[in-house]
């Protein structure tokens, strides 16, 4: 029975260590236009992304500027799987709301809620167009 549990520890930390790796990974991309994340606005620069303590809340950080926030998320899912590591944005009333985060090869990724200033633009007819931003997976 000890030797038992001993290569169940053993099999638990070589399935986990992948996994943990793989959660560290984010997606890094150069945004070329100030945008809005919920209520928080973020200049253009380069920004990495990545999920903190668990999916739902996903750490923003200005690679430029060394500084980062963080922000609530939700799951959203395709299909079939996104082709391309992308972030992609709302564009409406001349403001970019970052929409959502996908990377290659996954059916899942992360949507961000509406801010107060999106559900405004949304509520006087404001149609989003979507602009996408090329991205990169990084660790």
């Amino acid at each position: 029975m000890k030797n038992f549990r001993s290569v169940f520890f053993v099999l638990a930390a070589i399935l986990l260590v992948p996994a943990a790796q793989a959660q560290q990974k984010g997606v890094k991309a150069d945004v070329p236009f100030d945008f809005v994340v919920g209520d928080r606005a973020y200049p253009a620069g380069e920004y990495t992304l990545r999920a903190a303590l668990n999916d739902s809340i996903i750490r923003i950080e200005n690679m430029n500027e060394g500084a980062a926030a963080f922000t609530q998320s939700n799951a959203c899912a395709k299909a079939v799987p996104s082709t391309e590591t992308k972030l992609v944005f709302h564009r409406m009333g001349g403001h970019y709301f970052l929409y959502q985060v996908w990377t290659a090869g996954n059916l899942t990724g992360r949507e961000f809620p509406k801010g107060r200033i999106e559900v405004e633009l949304a509520q006087n007819h404001e149609s989003p167009e979507a602009v996408i931003v090329a991205a990169v997976i990084s660790r």
